[in-house]
């Protein structure tokens, strides 16, 4: 049994995965000069991580992207020393990476409750300053969002990954016959007849060259690198873009994906992976089956096929390889039952290593 309700598709309907925003912190309060009194700091401007909240709802409560900390209080006969303006929190959601205005990362709030210090508040006058305030620090910075999903769906164009996504979670991402249908991620849920819940994220196609940010490129990857698991979802009568660009078949195509994700980060070809070979429905796929399934037993054999620049320096190895049809359905019950036993077998591996390391520290403590 799998659904996906209403609320989770308004979530995740229509992500945005980049905002830019302005951020500045207070100013200092005045100093007090004849006695000596110091101003209050200004207030900070903080992002922390919350969860059921995005990026969109962040751009629909604060359409002016401006977030402003207050100003500290002047120094009185009253209180010598001014109280610090307010902070400003803004509530982001968890997987977001925080880079200033070239580009470069300045932080990133993986878990709930995590706090990046965005801009902080000028200091109050005082003998140092001439007892006039400090401005805070303002700055313009993008908040990028690297989904969190369980298993991330990766293919070239028409791979059929927003079709499969469809039949396994209930979502309703856009189909249609041309590249590029998803132009942004969708996410689903599978929920199984345990309650046991693991999401799905359908990635934007791949294309040869996406590590050095052709078509999606960068926009595309950085979303694989926060997915547990991979999925990788390829047509079993191979690709071809466009008549301008070489055709691929499966197997080739398989190889060349494992290079993209490698070329962008290495890391990424170690994560777990599993393989759907997609439109079992059409003719000869039976025969193109049997032929890839001797070329994935020992890929090195047929490494030649492919130019040796597009050759991964390591082969993707996969737990199960399940053929499917998303046009009749069939292999789509076996690929849940894949997915779940994937995922469960490496949160329990996670919490062995978690209990080996709880005994070696016991044991060094003794």
């Amino acid at each position: 049994m799998v659904r996906c309700g209403a609320a989770v598709l308004r979530k995740y309907g229509n992500l945005i995965d980049d905002l830019r925003v302005y951020v500045r912190g207070g100013t200092g309060g005045m100093g007090y000069p004849n006695l000596g009194g110091e101003g209050g700091r200004g207030g900070d401007v903080w992002f922390v991580a919350r969860e059921r909240t995005t990026l969109k709802s962040v751009k629909e409560k604060y359409p002016q992207k401006r977030f402003v900390a207050g100003t500290g209080a002047n120094s009185s006969v009253r209180a010598l020393k001014g109280e610090k303006g307010q902070d400003c929190e803004v509530h982001v959601p968890m997987g977001i990476s925080v880079l200033d205005d070239d580009g470069k990362q300045i932080g990133e709030l993986n878990a709930t409750g995590e706090r990046f210090l965005a801009a902080r508040g000028g200091l109050g006058g005082s003998l140092a300053t001439n007892f006039l305030p400090c401005k805070g620090q303002k700055r313009t910075v993008h908040l990028g969002l690297k989904l969190i999903a369980d298993i991330g769906l990766v293919g070239f164009p028409n791979a059929g990954k927003s079709s499969l996504l469809s039949k396994i979670s209930h979502a309703k991402p856009e189909i249609a016959n041309y590249a590029f249908t998803t132009i942004q991620p969708e996410l689903g849920q599978i929920l199984y007849a345990d309650y046991k819940q693991i999401s799905v994220a359908d990635l934007p196609g791949l294309i040869e060259g996406a590590h050095a940010n052709k078509g999606m490129g960068h926009k595309f990857l950085k979303h694989v690198e926060r997915t547990k698991q991979l999925l990788l979802v390829v047509d079993i009568s191979g690709f071809q873009l466009s008549v301008k660009t070489q055709f691929r078949t499966a197997f080739e195509t398989i190889l060349l994906l494992t290079k993209e994700l490698e070329l962008y980060k290495e890391e990424l070809v170690t994560k777990p992976a599993l393989l759907a070979i997609n439109k079992m429905d059409l003719p000869c796929a039976k025969d193109n089956l049997d032929e890839l399934m001797t070329q994935l037993q020992k890929p090195q054999d047929f490494l030649h096929l492919l130019e040796e620049e597009m050759i991964p320096a390591n082969t993707l190895e996969f737990r199960e390889v399940i053929p499917v049809s998303t046009y009749t359905g069939e292999g789509i019950e076996e690929l849940k039952t894949c997915i779940r036993k994937s995922i469960d077998e490496e949160a329990e591996q996670v919490n062995e290593e978690y209990r080996k390391k709880k005994l070696l520290l016991l044991q060094t403590s003794k």
